[in-house]
């Protein structure tokens, strides 16, 4: 019976656990504003940014705090994404930093748009 209670225990927490995985930002990128979930405008400073955003060369290094990883597939990404070229057509505000210690929310009202 112990036994069994810990296998539930274990399915119970994996439940839990994937859900979470499944937030990792795996982005792709779209040739037109159409076809995409969110429309991104690049910062030329961080302070400017909604979210600094650090791009990992891995979809496991992922994640909703600005670790982005760019799929080859739209199929394989958790978003599809199309830069704009004007901050004021744009959902989002990012700034590419250079170290993923850097990335991170700098306005989370706008982390619904990930999600």
């Amino acid at each position: 019976m112990k036994k069994f209670s810990l296998f539930i225990f274990s399915l119970l927490l994996l439940a839990f656990l994937l859900p979470n995985l499944s937030f990792a930002q795996t982005v792709f990128k779209v040739s037109s504003k159409y076809d995409a979930d969110i429309k991104v405008y690049v910062a030329s400073s961080k302070y400017d940014a909604h979210l600094v955003v650090y791009e990992v060369s891995s979809k496991y290094d992922a994640n909703e705090d600005g670790r982005w990883f760019f799929t080859d597939s739209k199929y394989d990404a958790k978003k599809k994404i199309f830069f704009v070229d004007s901050k004021y057509d744009a959902d989002l505000i990012i700034y590419f930093a250079n170290s993923k210690y850097d990335a991170g929310w700098r306005d989370r009202s706008k982390s619904h748009l990930l999600k």
